[in-house]
């Protein structure tokens, strides 16, 4: 038997990079997927994915920051798997500037898609969370759930020109260890993983070639100067960055009953100590 056989997962970000191996990795664990992205193109080939693997899976497409967003997630969670385990608040971009020339919009669009939209994913989640632990009760089962939120090494450091990126990152640790305290009366464990640098199409792209992604009709520049990558893994001890599979280990040790006595930590995932 597998660790999540029966599980419904949801997982934000989940048509590419680093939330599709999460939500690959829950999968071959047994879990049944809802995929999110904000494009329809990865988040259904993510879903044929897993289904040829054998999984069940769905997609609810569109941005995690929009008002009504939230809600649809969960009514898409019900509809198909009548239930909710996991929740993985993975959905995330950078739109990087200096303090001097970051713009209101640039501040709030990082903020409404880091803090905001988890914050609204986990309220609608609560009266499904808290219905279900009551069921449990009366049958005499204790049965843990689980909140992973992605964090980043940026919030345990700072990182110049993430002002944005950085305040809402921490904002994720201290949603993570409030929640924690509020819904571990119905067996839920809330935790989250601060990444350090994982090698993605944000990361890997070369920074000096210019190279954008868009996000909502607006053209973000991504990528790093492939220097500093360098200097990255000379100044690592593991001596390099990490894969997005191995981001997904991470996430999916908290989704295992072995993490069912944690709650409101943060495990930063950067191949060295923080």
């Amino acid at each position: 038997m597998k660790k999540l056989d029966g599980k419904v997962a949801l997982v934000t970000g989940s048509g590419r990079g680093i939330g599709q191996a999460i939500a690959m990795k829950l999968a071959s664990e047994g879990a049944r997927i809802v995929i999110n992205d904000l494009d329809a193109e990865p988040a259904h080939e993510t879903v044929e994915l897993l289904r040829k693997s054998g999984a069940q899976a769905v997609a609810c497409v569109g941005s995690v920051a929009a008002p009504d967003f939230a809600e649809r997630y969960i009514k898409t969670a019900m509809d198909n798997f009548k239930g909710i385990d996991i929740i993985v608040n993975n959905a995330g971009f950078t739109w990087d500037d200096v303090i001097q020339r970051m713009s209101d919009e640039q501040w709030y669009a990082i903020l409404d898609c880091h803090m905001t939209a988890p914050f609204r994913i986990l309220r609608a989640a609560y009266p499904v969370i808290k219905a279900q632990a009551m069921a449990d009760q009366e049958k005499g089962i204790e049965n843990f759930r689980k909140v992973v939120n992605i964090s980043s090494t940026s919030a345990l450091n700072g990182n110049a020109g993430q002002m944005n990126y950085s305040s809402a990152k921490a904002g994720v640790i201290g949603m993570t260890r409030a929640l924690s305290r509020e819904w571990g009366r119905f067996k839920v464990n809330v935790n989250a993983v601060a990444f350090g640098l994982i090698h993605t199409r944000m990361t890997s792209a070369d920074a000096k070639a210019g190279a954008t992604i868009n996000i909502e009709g607006k053209d973000i520049r991504v990528g790093l100067n492939p220097d500093l990558l360098k200097s990255h893994a000379q100044r690592n001890p593991l001596g390099r960055g990490g894969s997005p599979d191995e981001a997904a280990g991470a996430v999916y040790l908290f989704c295992t009953p072995e993490s069912n006595y944690i709650t409101g930590q943060v495990v930063a995932v950067a191949g060295s100590p923080q």
